[in-house]
């Protein structure tokens, strides 16, 4: 197999005929388990920095630290993941850390009733479900095209990613509530049990999944993950993409450092009005993924990604401009970060994962998911942990200043690229 992904003809767009997902019984157990993990997991993003700041009486470093867990794990394990990911079968791995990451974050509220809580637990269990998670993550986009034709990828991760949109808009919407009348340790056991319930449904889907390379045929775990490497760094797409998303995580990174100290310390909001804004969040990203496929297939797909990074930019200069004396302006200002930025990324994130199932072949494919987890972990770590230090410094509202360089950065990475000039997403023969 060769080390770079083939250059593929253009193909002409998928029929607006073509059968229903919903026709596909193991797609229809992936989406379940997937919008029961993804519900969980949004609970506990938003209750670790409340477990953090209410619980543990947390400053801007200590929060940053404890985002940057799953950003520290990812960077530790994500290459070794990809190449695993391509050496064994995906579903069997996908249920083991399921299991894994319910048994630590069980821990949590077992800690909370001992009285042994600390920040220092707080960053291993971040840590280590990072690890899993990221093993999982992996998986799981290198799954899905055995499940599902690839002429119905774009389909599929639109499908997943509104569910998810539902997802956030109900987890977030729900969070900060049950942080007030649960508090946040407990409010992390719904995660541990949305997770079991993921295993199940995941064990039982039944399609036969192409075997893995045999033994004989692996190469040490050093040069698989420098292939993956040389895939993404070679090809002139993947590598633009990998690039912008790289700045949206940067983005991402210093908006996770700030956004809720400054909603909280700053603006005076509590747990209850931070978690609706975040659900308006969700409900943004739900109408990104519903147009997402049908704007891939009515707008040249180049211009649409620039057009959704500039986007995302426009929509993080709201937060920084939010008055702290007028807390109905502010919420205002929050809501349209919410609406403007997150419908953008999700469009964006949909596109760019399609591009990269569709291009590179189905034993690469864990590992190129793995070296773009990876150098996007790497940016967002860098800007997480830096903006949380800065802001100590020059303070909260100063450094939210700093969060839409990255989507204008993203926009100029694709439009130096050949990604400028594409008009539709040209899928490779799976290998």
């Amino acid at each position: 197999m060769a080390d770079q992904p083939p250059s593929a003809s253009e193909v002409p767009a998928q029929p607006a005929d073509a059968p229903s997902l919903w026709q596909n019984g193991s797609f229809r157990r992936l989406w379940t388990a997937s919008t029961i993990s993804v519900f969980g997991s949004l609970v506990t993003r938003m209750a670790l920095p409340f477990v953090a700041i209410l619980t543990l009486h947390a400053n801007s470093f200590d929060i940053a630290l404890v985002r940057s867990m799953d950003l520290i794990a990812g960077l530790a394990v994500g290459l070794v993941a990809g190449a695993w990911v391509d050496r064994l079968r995906r579903r069997p791995l996908m249920i083991w850390t399921d299991l894994g990451r319910a048994v630590i974050l069980a821990t949590i509220p077992i800690a909370a009733i001992g009285g042994w809580l600390s920040l220092a637990q707080l960053l291993v269990v971040a840590f280590l479900t990072a690890v899993l998670t990221t093993f999982f993550d992996v998986a799981d986009n290198a799954y899905l095209p055995s499940i599902v034709p690839r002429r119905d990828l774009m389909r599929a991760n639109g499908a997943l990613a509104a569910t998810g949109s539902v997802s956030e808009f109900a987890a977030f919407g729900s969070a900060g509530l049950l942080v007030q009348l649960l508090s946040g340790p407990f409010t992390i056991a719904i995660d541990a049990v949305s997770f079991v319930i993921s295993a199940l449904f995941i064990g039982s889907i039944r399609v036969k999944e192409p075997p893995p390379p045999p033994k004989a045929d692996r190469e040490p775990v050093m040069r698989e993950i420098a292939t993956g490497l040389r895939l993404v760094i070679a090809h002139p797409v993947l590598r633009a993409l990998t690039l912008a998303s790289m700045a949206m995580a940067g983005l991402w990174g210093v908006f996770g450092a700030t956004w809720y100290l400054f909603a909280f310390d700053v603006i005076g909001l509590d747990a209850a009005t931070i978690g609706i804004i975040a659900a308006a969040g969700g409900a943004s990203s739900l109408v990104g993924a519903v147009l997402a496929s049908r704007l891939g297939r009515r707008v040249p797909v180049g211009r649409l990604l620039i057009g959704t990074m500039l986007m995302a930019a426009v929509g993080h200069v709201f937060i920084p401009l939010a008055p702290a004396g007028a807390p109905l302006i502010a919420i205002a200002f929050f809501l349209l970060q919410q609406l403007v930025a997150d419908s953008a990324a999700t469009v964006y994130d949909i596109i760019e994962v399609s591009i990269r199932q569709s291009v590179v072949h189905d034993r690469q494919l864990g590992r190129v998911n793995a070296t773009v987890h990876v150098a996007t972990l790497l940016a967002q770590l860098v800007c997480t942990l830096g903006a949380g230090a800065l802001a100590l410094y020059i303070g909260l509202r100063e450094t939210t200043f700093i969060a839409p360089l990255g989507g204008v950065l993203a926009a100029i990475f694709l439009w130096a690229s050949p990604v400028r000039r594409m008009k539709q997403i040209e899928p490779a023969d799976s290998a």
